[in-house]
């Protein structure tokens, strides 16, 4: 499908992407980590119980897409500034006659601690008791119990001695 064919209301109806969308802001600017948690939820997203969400939470998507989708398991903490890219196309440029719209869905399962700034990229599952570095992207999927770090992350070390 090309940019020129797409048609976001055939996806989601206009209350639905305002709801999305204004979910994703408030998840960005509201004070209170409790008050982030549950605009994600009115964006849709599932998130599960005593998760943190810092400050400057980013959700990178097209409101219109239901293949876009996050998932926050159990105790997660999540740092400040940290951006979850569902979604990535190059607009209008031309490029979009060469390449097609990435979209996926995000995982971050239970127990994880992903660092400040951090930048998750699409179709990325996050496994249960992992910690990622500040500033890393995340360009694959990471394993249970494991620690990564860099640009892109790569492994460090395992986060738990089991």
């Amino acid at each position: 499908m090309t940019y020129a064919e797409y048609n976001p209301c055939e996806e989601h109806g206009f209350l639905s992407k305002a709801r999305i969308k204004l979910g994703k802001v408030l998840a960005q600017k509201m004070p209170l980590n409790s008050l982030r948690v549950k605009a994600l939820r009115l964006s849709g997203f599932e998130v599960g119980y005593k998760v943190y969400v810092g400050p400057e939470f980013l959700v990178a998507s097209v409101n219109s897409d239901k293949s876009c989708n996050l998932r926050i398991e159990d105790r997660v903490a999540i740092g400040p500034r940290v951006t979850v890219v569902l979604s990535s196309d190059a607009n209008w440029s031309k490029l979009m006659e060469y390449h097609e719209f990435v979209r996926s869905t995000v995982v971050i399962e239970e127990d994880s601690w992903i660092g400040a700034g951090a930048i998750i990229l699409p179709g990325v599952r996050i496994g249960k008791m992992s910690i990622i570095g500040a500033g890393s992207v995340v360009t694959k999927d990471v394993p249970p119990y494991a620690v990564y770090a860099g640009v892109p992350a790569k492994f460090i070390k395992k986060s738990v001695n089991n």
